[in-house]
Order: structure tokens, then C-alpha cells, then sequence
């Protein structure tokens, strides 16, 4: 991505997160949620004094660039469906945090809190995107922040709370089902997010687009499966296959339209 300088606004915070609400079973969190505050990145700070690594400092000044951006191409777009975008705050954090919604370490990943509508991201993940699933690159590293962004909007337009209402009357296997559509959805969101950042404000360079199609297709249910069990169970997916995250988040970026992002009205995602 392109260097962009932004008037985003950073604090210092002092969270630690040990656990995780859910919701039948799944992590319902990365498609929870409702944001009204301005566009924030916070750091976790777990004792004094604190000193931000060269290397935090990096991924935070990213992170901060990508938030403001989806800010932009979010507000931009959201008026056409009657909805005033709110943009959500990012917290970076190291091994745990602590939110509204619970606790959590490290491995459960991004996450988003509906209670303190706030975006959780460990610092350590970024570095486990590129080393262990293979999926390097700054780009990479904003798909991951456009798809929990995408999530937000699920919550603005009111798919989030439609989708949590049929999960409480589902059996597993049709909540899962919900949940893979969810997040085929806020792939696509985060790919529409990347069609306006590349064609309007040209943030994107030579490359970007194949980093973000490979991290979407490195972290399907499919290939998550065989690496932590060695095997694949389709009823146990939660977030969609390797070849259906990559065709949906290709799906945004192709038309930057987020109704072209419908996965609730196809029989087969």
C-alpha cells in the first residue's frame, strides 16, 4: 500500500482481554457490533512505563491508515441505503486484552465488541499472517482490518441483528451456515472497501490485490482445519472455504458495490 499520511487521532489505552462471549456455540463477536465514535487506534499499554516498538509504531500508523480510509469509502457509500456510517475505534493489543464483551488471548484472533464497539486486533497476528498461513504484506494485513469493518456495516444496515435472531432458533450446523454467510459477506464488504481505495484515491500499488486474495484464501475454514487437525470438516465451518473467501472478497473488489455482496439471497455460497 501506499504511504498516506492521516489526521487520525491516537491514545495510549490500558486494556487486558482474558476470555470470549459466544453465541451458540461460534465466536459471534467479528459480526457484532455498533460504532459512534470518531476513527481510533488505540495501544494496549500492560505496565509503565510503556515504550512502542519500531515495529508497533509501523502496524499502528497502518492500521490507522486503513481505518480512515474505510472510513471514507464507507461514508460515502452507506446514505444510498438511508444508514449514517459511525466508524468504529481499533484497539492493537499484545497475547490479551479485555473488552466489554469478555476476555480473550491471542488466538481467537481479530475481533469485534458490539458492547464497547470496538475492533480488537493482536499485534502478534499480523506477524502469525505472514509465518503461518503464509499471507505477508501490508495489503494482507488490511484485509483483515477491512473485513472487521466490513462487520461493523453488517450491524449498521441491520443484517447482524436479522442473522442473530435466526442463529437462537437455529441447530448448530444451521447457525454455522449463517455464520459462513456473515462472513462471506464482510469479505466482500472489505473487497469493496479495496475497489474504491485503488480507483479513487489509487492507495493501492502493483501487488496489493493478490496479497489480499492469498490471506483471504490462506485463512479458510478448510485449510484451518487440516493445519490444527489434518482433516476437513464442512459442517464445522464458520467463516466459508478457502476458494469461497477468495471468490466473494474478488466479488467486492470487481464491483465496489456492497449489494453485489448479497450472500443471504444465493442458494449456494
Amino acid at each position: 500500500m501506499r504511504p498516506v499520511r492521516t489526521g487520525i487521532g491516537l491514545s495510549v489505552g490500558g486494556l487486558l482481554f482474558l476470555g470470549v462471549l459466544t453465541l451458540l456455540g461460534i465466536n459471534p463477536l467479528p459480526f457484532l457490533g455498533l460504532a459512534t465514535k470518531a476513527p481510533e487506534v488505540q495501544m494496549q499499554q500492560t505496565e509503565q512505563p510503556y515504550q512502542e516498538s519500531p515495529r508497533e509504531a509501523q502496524l499502528r500508523e497502518l492500521t490507522s491508515v486503513v481505518l480512515a480510509d474505510t472510513e471514507e469509502t464507507w461514508t460515502a457509500l452507506l446514505p444510498k441505503y438511508n444508514v449514517q456510517y459511525a466508524p468504529p475505534t481499533i484497539v492493537l493489543f499484545n497475547q490479551v486484552v479485555q473488552s466489554a464483551c469478555g476476555t480473550a488471548e491471542s488466538a481467537m484472533g481479530p475481533f469485534y465488541c458490539p458492547l464497547d464497539q470496538k475492533v480488537y486486533i493482536d499485534m502478534s497476528f499480523y506477524d502469525e499472517l505472514a509465518q503461518r498461513f503464509g499471507a505477508p504484506g501490508d495489503f494482507a494485513q488490511a484485509y483483515v482490518i477491512a473485513h472487521e469493518v466490513g462487520h461493523h456495516v453488517q450491524n449498521l444496515v441491520g443484517t447482524a441483528g436479522k442473522v442473530r435472531q435466526l442463529q437462537e432458533r437455529a441447530g448448530q450446523a444451521e447457525a454455522n451456515a449463517l455464520s459462513v454467510r456473515m462472513e462471506l459477506q464482510a469479505d466482500c464488504y472489505a473487497g469493496v472497501w479495496a475497489h474504491h481505495a485503488a480507483r479513487s484515491r489509487n492507495l493501492l500499488e502493483s501487488g496489493d490485490i493478490e496479497e489480499g486474495l492469498n490471506a483471504a484464501s490462506q485463512i479458510g475454514d478448510d485449510r484451518m482445519q487440516r493445519r490444527s487437525q489434518g482433516y476437513v470438516v464442512p459442517d464445522g465451518f464458520t467463516h466459508g472455504s478457502a476458494e469461497q473467501r477468495q471468490r466473494w472478497f474478488r466479488r467486492g473488489i470487481e464491483s465496489g458495490q456492497p449489494e453485489a455482496c448479497d450472500t443471504f439471497s444465493v442458494p449456494q455460497v
